[in-house]
């Protein structure tokens, strides 16, 4: 019962499911974790580009989790009926996607899995371990939301630096790394 062979299954499960574009044709009830996919044209992606047009779904571009409404607020939110917190998510992202200039939708696949809420943080941790996400652990900021009126004095987040036109991005301040810096740490990063 080793918590990191538990995550391990969970994140199995997940490379098991099958490969859909982004986004989501329908409503699906649930919450769990997920993997976004990238196939496109972006030239400093071209060595996930490769992979994923070689071999669909295997190379994610960002992991993340959808959680119950009102996890949020403490404990794991047992008991709380996930409604469509993974559809929902899903969503967001193609949205966040179809905002920006220099990436197109249709380049976008993903994989989800349903799960009880006491394993998706599990699950999310251990696929971003396992596969180092280029938009979790060097471009942040894909998964963020937009913080709000009074909150804009925060910087823009790399993500958006890269792939600018996200309304509420524009807002904050800038980014304390251009956009030279952050295509050397993504070089850096898919060698």
């Amino acid at each position: 019962m080793d918590k990191k062979n538990l995550g391990v299954s969970v994140a199995e499960a997940l490379l098991q499911r099958p490969v859909h574009s982004l986004p989501p044709s329908e409503p699906f009830t649930g919450a769990g974790v997920y993997a976004i996919y990238y196939a496109g044209g972006y030239p400093a992606y071209a060595t996930i580009t490769k992979r994923n047009r070689d071999m669909p779904g295997s190379v994610p571009i960002y992991v993340g989790k959808a959680i119950p409404p009102g996890a949020r607020k403490g404990g794991f939110g047992l008991d709380t009926t996930p409604g469509c917190a993974l559809y929902r998510r899903l969503c967001e992202h193609a949205k966040s996607i179809q905002q920006v200039g220099n990436l197109s939708l249709g380049d976008f696949n993903y994989r989800y899995l349903v799960v009880d809420d006491i394993w998706i943080p599990l699950g999310e941790n251990l696929l971003i371990e396992m596969f180092s996400p280029l938009w979790n652990i060097v471009i942040d900021g894909f998964g963020n939301h937009d913080p709000g009126a009074g909150r804009y004095e925060g910087e823009r987040p790399a993500w958006d630096v890269m792939h600018p036109g996200r309304p509420w991005a524009l807002k904050c301040r800038p980014c304390g790394k251009s956009e030279q810096e952050i295509l050397k740490t993504i070089k850096a990063h898919l060698h």
